[in-house]
């Protein structure tokens, strides 16, 4: 794998109101100073080696939250696996884009509903300015909707939304759009406070921080490392974490075959990335960290719950 230089996210100091975190970690049990975590894996439905590696990171305990592509192709397997497991926390990752160059998908609703959100091909963009240059807001409500619903319909019991490639930060009326759509299904939102102050800050306005519960400090990495080097940013970054709402996000994959053509050219969040990923998230050292630094692991099914 190509070596890259590994770049920090920031980790900008946003402060939820004081009575709304001591609500949280108190409603779920534990002091009003706790720093709770979220460990999550997004991505599930993409591929058969995806699907592998979080079944076998939710078996070994190592991930507290996965969330569901549903317009891929191995959404079958995940959500009958998620069917039979209903005790795992499992969100949807609203999916409006397909990324790889020769592995698409396009939308759940009939293309005749959401032409906007389709390429020549009849595939989702595979981009984010693609995506926010043609996406009609109603009909990204409509694909969300299919989404969630199919995803019941298979049945899943969802604990929350997120979003494949932040699309719906994309433009207000779309940021609107999410957070409706959490209300209408009685869904939580991801709202990744520090990442929106840092690369979409114009959206800051129309996030409702009163109604909705807020992520305080989100990590997740950008940029390739090495191997034996992988584990740096991601303990630096837990380091810092502080008292309130945090989630961690990786991307799990196993680096065979199947991958390797699926993330073709494509080092960043591909195959190898995906492993290095799997292999820190079930190591000793990640378990023997969290324990050190004291973190509370919950679902989103706990704040569900206590919502």
């Amino acid at each position: 794998m190509k070596t890259l230089l590994l770049v920090f996210i920031l980790l900008l100091p946003f402060t939820a109101p004081a009575q709304s975190k001591k609500i949280l970690a108190e409603k779920l049990g534990y002091p009003k100073d706790a720093k709770l975590l979220i460990i999550h894996a997004d991505d599930a439905g993409v591929s058969h080696s995806v699907n592998a590696a979080i079944i076998a990171a939710y078996e070994k305990k190592a991930i507290s939250s996965a969330a569901i592509m549903v317009p891929c192709p191995w959404f079958p397997e995940i959500a009958a696996y998620a069917k039979a497991h209903p005790e795992l926390d499992w969100g949807i990752h609203i999916t409006l884009t397909a990324e790889w160059k020769n592995y698409k998908w396009g939308g759940v609703s009939s293309s005749n509903e959401i032409s906007s959100l389709l390429d020549k091909d009849g595939y989702l963009y595979a981009s984010l300015e693609e995506f926010k240059k043609h996406a009609k807001p109603e009909e990204v409500r409509k694909e969300i909707r299919a989404q969630i619903r199919k995803a019941m319909a298979a049945g899943i019991k969802l604990s929350h939304l997120d979003t494949h490639m932040g699309s719906v930060y994309a433009s207000p009326e779309l940021v609107e759009i999410y957070q409706q759509v959490g209300k209408e299904f009685h869904l939580p939102v991801l709202v990744p406070m520090n990442m929106i102050q840092i690369m979409a800050p114009q959206m800051l306005p129309y996030i409702d921080t009163v109604n909705n519960v807020i992520v305080d400090q989100f990590i997740t990495a950008y940029k390739a490392a090495p191997a034996d080097q992988w584990h740096v940013y991601y303990d630096q970054a837990l380091d810092r974490l502080k008292p309130g709402l945090n989630e961690i996000i990786f991307h799990l994959a196993y680096d065979n075959d199947e991958m390797q053509a699926v993330t073709i050219e494509h080092p960043d969040f591909g195959a190898a990335w995906r492993q290095n990923d799997f292999n820190y998230v079930t190591s000793d050292a990640f378990k023997t960290l969290l324990e050190k630094k004291g973190f509370r692991v919950i679902t989103w099914k706990e704040i569900l719950t206590s919502l």
